[in-house]
Order: C-alpha cells, then structure tokens, then sequence
C-alpha cells in the first residue's frame, strides 16, 4: 500500500499559496486566501509539490448541474507521485474528513484549453472519475459517485475534529 503525503492544511496556508497561484483558475494570485467560500478540506503534499481541495460549497454558490456534490476545486501536482495516487488518497481524505458522502459524490471541472494534455482529465479517470459532460461554459465534468469511492482513511498526523466529522457546514 502507498503511504498518503498529504497533510491537512487551510484555505490561508502560505506555504500553499505558491501553487495556488501557478493553478489556471486561480482568480486573484497573490490574494492570501485561495478556496471558494464554504466547507473545505485542503490538502498540502509533505514535500509541498502538490495540493488539493474539496470543497463543499453554500448553495448560493453552486452554478452547475451537479448540486450537492463535493467539489475538487484546485489540484496541482508538480512533484513526482503519480496525480492519480494523490486523488484517491485525497478522496479517502475527504471521506475521512466528512463521513456523509453526497449521493452525487465528487465533481471537478477541467479546462482544457488551459492543460498540456492531449487527453484533459486523464489523472481522474485513472483515479476511478467518469467524464459525465460539459458545463455551459465548455469545461469538462469528471464525477466520482460513492461506489467508486476509495474507502476513508485519515491524513496523515492529523487528529479527528468534532466539528469536522458531522458532515455539518463549518
């Protein structure tokens, strides 16, 4: 079994904000926060060569077909793990983190104008995602459903929090 190199981080993690930054749909680079407002979970490799983020946004803010659904709103690897391995370990995280998975599981959204794949969302599918369309505006939508899901396991050093394991916004 490969060890997870996550480690728990937040949305103001200046040691992440560097690859906040370099991710294409970062808005403000430079701005000290860098995850949509909502419940999150963000996840910063050891070495701190990638980084991850679920989000779980207020409904005000959900403008896309797949309501309810966790989202990944930023992942970048620029290490050497395979991108796939860090999903699913993400995923896990993420379940470990929120114990009541979404019935329309985890969504994210790939650009693909702004990737150097031939193949855009590649790393997803190989971690179990299913390409299920397009949002209006031509970004494609790779979803996890719960049966496809990695079973939970926690991060790495990280202690379970009362607030975080009720699925309850925070």
């Amino acid at each position: 079994m490969i060890i997870s190199p996550w480690r728990l981080s937040d949305r103001f993690d200046p040691a992440a904000l560097p690859l906040a930054d370099r991710h294409y749909n970062r808005r403000k680079p430079g701005s000290p926060q860098f995850v949509p407002p909502g419940r999150c979970l963000v996840l910063l490799a050891e070495d701190r060569t990638a980084l991850w983020v679920t989000s779980a946004p207020f409904a005000q803010y959900v403008r896309h077909a797949w309501p309810g659904a966790w989202v990944n709103t930023l992942f970048r690897n620029e290490g050497g793990g395979l991108s796939s391995d860090l999903i699913r370990h993400a995923v896990a995280h993420t379940r470990d983190r929120w114990r009541q998975v979404p019935d329309l599981g985890m969504v994210t959204f790939v650009d693909a104008s702004k990737i150097r794949s031939a193949n855009p969302g590649c790393c997803y599918r190989k971690a179990g995602f299913r390409h299920v369309g397009f949002t209006q505006g031509g970004l494609h939508v790779f979803q996890m459903l719960p049966a496809d899901m990695p079973p939970p396991a926690a991060v790495p050093g990280s202690q379970a929090s009362m607030f975080d394991l009720g699925g309850e916004a925070a």
